[in-house]
């Protein structure tokens, strides 16, 4: 209790509902090294799509969670690479994430994911990017995550430093690109990426990546079109930009 004539002191905390992207890490394989070793090969062709993210570990391809000292390991080898484990997601999750020190999540298995452990993948898909669209109004700042699932992303706004935008097909940004942008992350070649000043952190399409020390300065803050052509990611000029 405040005594007379003093302020009462503020909350201390602020607890708020809030959807974040985040990358469901499917093991295949219950041995750490194997895991560790196929995640490496992954983040040689786009090392910085991977610092910091968040993912959720999820066991249900396997017979049973692995051993806990594996699972420890694993965990160890992927903060060693700046990726966070943040909760695990599926059947018999709960005892050992308290052990772990981590959340649990309900449900996630079955949304996209960055699949982990073996030396195959599913095919891409060729199909054509859902008509749906998102339209996001505001700009997207520096730390947010925006993911439009099953169609396009359409941001009137900037895209700050430090935010990622998301989308299984098209992402239009009509102010400038600043953070990092993936279209087609379920594995539709024929997204692209269009925006109307060009400076990203990183682009992606269906899997293939390019970094800022990537990009030819000739591209940056100009209109451009990214998309796939053959295997390659392409970075276009746009008619009339500049």
């Amino acid at each position: 209790m405040a005594l007379s004539g003093e302020t009462e002191p503020g909350p201390a905390l602020e607890l708020k509902g809030r959807m974040s992207t985040l990358t469901v890490l499917r093991l295949l394989d219950a041995d750490p090294q194997r895991v560790l070793a196929l995640l490496d090969e992954r983040m040689a062709d786009a090392p910085a799509m991977f610092v910091g993210m968040p993912v959720l570990l999820d066991a249900s391809a396997l017979d049973a969670w692995p051993e806990e000292a594996d699972l420890q390991e694993l965990m160890d080898g992927l903060r060693g690479r700046r990726v966070v484990p943040v909760a695990l997601t599926g059947n018999g999750a709960d005892a050992l994430a308290e052990r772990l020190g981590l959340g649990v999540v309900a449900g996630a298995a079955d949304t996209g994911s960055a699949r982990v452990g073996a030396a195959s993948e599913a095919p891409a898909s060729d199909a054509g990017s859902a008509v749906s669209a998102r339209v996001v109004q505001q700009p997207v700042r520096s730390g947010q995550q925006v993911y439009a699932r099953g169609g396009d992303l359409v941001v009137t706004a900037t895209v700050s430093p430090g935010a990622e935008v998301m989308a299984d097909g098209h992402i239009h940004v009509y102010g400038a690109l600043n953070g990092r942008a993936m279209a087609g992350v379920r594995g539709d070649r024929h997204a692209c990426i269009f925006c109307r000043r060009f400076n990203a952190e990183l682009v992606a399409v269906a899997g293939h990546y390019q970094v800022s020390d990537q990009f030819i300065e000739a591209d940056r803050g100009a209109e451009v079109r990214i998309g796939l052509r053959d295997e390659d990611l392409t970075i276009e000029t746009m008619p009339g930009s500049g």
